[in-house]
């Protein structure tokens, strides 16, 4: 049996991930969908769609998808889906698991590599991220979950964006890429997103083989190639960082989730960076939500394509360096509070 495709789906409350879900349930593209709910208390799908019964753990609904509550935990609900898809119980193509407002995404995430079971059914496909324009500055500044939600994304969409001015918007697409560079931005309204921007992303293909991002090279990086560690201002109001303009409000804010680019035109000897990347994440593993890089190394002629979130790291062999292609490494580290002098600093010493 192939490997079913997971998403989840994340975003602080109110960004909009019901209307979302709701919208990839009912749109007319026949796929059956299972969805986990880790919280059916808070953020409820409307009842004219899923009409839940306390005692029941898996809801058929009428265009064939199911939905399920986590009575244990997670890894236990997607082992019953799995045993019960092989049995012919259950028809699903693909799982969406949402997780509630409040939610650090990388527990979730890390359950598809910790667990052999789950790792041999599922494949986790990427974690796509809303996040709300009216009230994004203020959540960011004020709770860490908003922030990590940010840093794991593979896909973010902005919601409510009509709410909020030009400039507010504009301070928020500049704040998030600098949180995270790696993942694509997207505003959207009312949760109308094609469902080819949902699924089958392949954004997080860790321990499978990688994709090489064909746009990870050539990013553009004025926004965070520098050391962007914005100081407060000087009559800054924390811990919300209220501003009534908000287009300044990414001048005010130091936020603990950061992110920065390393690169560099010498190749890397694999042994020493493999060395030096083992012992930074048994140290700071569980500070890095998530890292990724193109590198050169020394021996061979393809491209080496890394990634990892916290202490699970993989790497794959890439297409081969063209000729007279410039051969140049780049590595991005997404994670709360990392020194980045200690990293940049280790890198460079496992350079040939």
């Amino acid at each position: 049996m192939s490997l079913i495709p997971a998403t989840i789906l994340t975003g602080f409350l109110g960004s909009g991930k019901t209307t979302l879900l709701k919208r990839l349930l009912t749109e007319a593209h026949g796929q059956k969908i299972a969805v986990i709910e880790n919280e059916f208390g808070e953020e409820n799908i409307d009842n004219d769609i899923l009409v839940t019964d306390a005692k029941e753990q898996i809801i058929q609904m009428s265009n064939g998808c199911i939905c399920c509550t986590i009575r244990e935990d997670l890894r236990a609900t997607l082992a019953d889906l799995a045993a019960k898809k092989r049995k012919g119980e259950l028809d699903f193509e693909r799982v969406v698991i949402e997780t509630t407002g409040l939610a650090d995404p990388g527990p979730v995430a890390q359950t598809f590599f910790m667990d052999d079971e789950i790792a041999e059914a599922y494949l986790l496909d990427a974690i796509v991220t809303l996040v709300d324009a009216k009230h994004a500055a203020q959540q960011l500044n004020d709770r860490v979950e908003a922030q990590r939600q940010v840093g794991f994304a593979d896909q973010i969409f902005i919601s409510k964006a009509d709410l909020v001015t030009a400039d507010e918007l504009e301070a928020l697409q500049h704040r998030l890429k600098h949180m995270n560079p790696r993942a694509p931005q997207q505003v959207v309204h009312f949760g109308e997103v094609p469902i080819q921007q949902v699924f089958d992303l392949r954004g997080f293909n860790l321990n499978a083989k990688l994709d090489l991002d064909p746009d990870f090279l050539a990013e553009d990086e004025h926004d965070h190639h520098h050391d962007h560690d914005h100081a407060h201002g000087e009559h800054c109001d924390h811990p919300s960082h209220q501003h009534g303009h908000g287009h300044a409000y990414h001048h005010h804010h130091d936020d603990d989730v950061k992110s920065f680019v390393f690169r560099s035109e010498r190749a890397f000897d694999p042994a020493k960076l493999e060395d030096f990347l083992g012992a930074i994440v048994n140290i700071y593993g569980p500070r890095m939500l998530r890292y990724k890089g193109v590198l050169w190394m020394k021996g061979t002629e393809r491209k080496v394509i890394f990634q990892g979130v916290h202490q699970l790291m993989g790497s794959d062999l890439g297409p081969a360096w063209k000729e007279g292609e410039p051969r140049v490494s780049k590595m991005v580290f997404i994670g709360i509070d990392l020194p980045r002098d200690i990293l940049e600093q280790g890198l460079e010493q496992t350079l040939s």
